[in-house]
């Protein structure tokens, strides 16, 4: 059990999240209200009872919730209950590298203590401090100007190339992933995790399994990475484009800076007519102020000194493997009835298709 800080959380008013992501779902409340406000009274007690607990609809693998108190609002991330794969659900990484990047130039929250004990609310948790600001679901960024679009995404590409620019050893994260050979790992960990929970056979699943160990790039760079860098991870100042917080870091390790590179981009080849996990495809984006794959890979690579990607459709199509084997298991967890999301049950329909898109671009390489 650690305990990082102890200061209470508050927001400003008037600042509230815009969009649905973020925003408490109504509905049964599966946390022990009761047993929560016991623990704080002992561990935290500007923070104790009585606690309002509100759970939120993102988070398909750890359930969030906001909880509010008398010394203010906090967010509480756990475990999910029932079986799990060994390494999965691992709140207690989250915690380690959100601690880790506090002040470094990398917007996080600011963590607030970690509980190992699973007998206080059923799993592990961590607490964080609540920040009120927009989370955009929707990539084409509906109802806003063309320039704003252009700068949300340039945030995003700038706070992406700071990560990837961090050193790792110097902010203490020795054994937080294996430095080397990140892709071939992968690969063959998705690859198990996929085979463990696997309810159908998709061809293209099949194919990219076999396919992506052959085809590995010689590059073996290293970085932190957050391992789930989209759009709707991101928290924006309510009124700016300004990234105030990068959210969901259950998948960070050290790895391949292009596996997230890759992974962000993973829009610019999924359709736009999809709810889930809605792309670009089949939507014209010339005068939207969003930048193109080419523009926006461009300017990451400017800002980090990275010549021209050799090989970039296998990263993307590793990304797309990635995605669908991690979509499977959600799939999966909601088919066992121990899913987080109450879209869960949606992947089941959605994860083929995304590698089938993954295999597409494998075989033009």
């Amino acid at each position: 059990m650690q305990v990082t800080s102890h200061r209470s959380v508050s927001a400003e008013p008037g600042n509230q999240v815009r969009t649905g992501s973020r925003q408490p779902s109504r509905g049964p409340e599966p946390l022990n209200a009761k047993a929560l406000s016991a623990y704080l009274a002992e561990q935290l007690p500007e923070l104790q009872g009585p606690l309002t607990i509100e759970k939120f609809r993102a988070g398909q693998s750890n359930p969030t919730f906001r909880v509010g108190s008398a010394g203010g609002e906090f967010v509480l991330r756990k475990q999910p209950p029932g079986r799990l794969l060994p390494g999965a659900h691992a709140v207690d990484r989250e915690f380690r590298i959100l601690t880790a990047l506090s002040g470094c130039g990398v917007p996080v929250p600011r963590t607030l203590h970690f509980c190992e004990d699973p007998s206080v609310i059923g799993t592990p948790f961590y607490l964080m401090e609540h920040l009120r600001g927009r989370v955009l679901r929707d990539p084409l960024l509906p109802g806003m100007q063309a320039a704003e679009r252009a700068a949300i995404y340039d945030a995003m590409n700038d706070v992406l190339a700071r990560l990837h620019g961090l050193d790792w050893q110097a902010l203490g994260l020795e054994g937080f992933g294996k430095p080397a050979d990140y892709i071939a790992r992968q690969i063959a960990l998705w690859s198990r995790q996929y085979r463990a929970t696997r309810t159908d056979r998709v061809t293209a699943m099949e194919r990219l399994m076999e396919w992506l160990p052959e085809h590995l790039p010689g590059d073996d760079s290293i970085s932190v990475v957050h391992g789930d860098y989209r759009l709707e991870n991101l928290m924006f100042d309510p009124r700016a484009p300004r990234v105030i917080a990068v959210l969901d870091w259950e998948l960070s390790t050290l790895g391949h800076p292009l596996s997230d590179l890759s992974f962000n981009c993973m829009t610019y080849h999924l359709p736009s007519a999809n709810e889930i996990a809605p792309g670009f495809v089949g939507t014209d984006l010339e005068g939207t102020g969003i930048p193109g794959e080419a523009e926006y890979v461009a300017r990451y690579c400017a800002r980090t000194g990275r010549g021209e990607i050799e090989n970039w459709k296998f990263y993307v199509a590793f990304s797309l493997f990635r995605t669908a084997a991690i979509q499977q298991g959600v799939h999966a967890r909601a088919l066992r009835g121990n899913a987080s999301s109450e879209t869960a049950h949606r992947f089941g329909a959605l994860y083929p298709l995304v590698a089938e898109r993954g295999w597409a671009l494998a075989k033009k390489l």
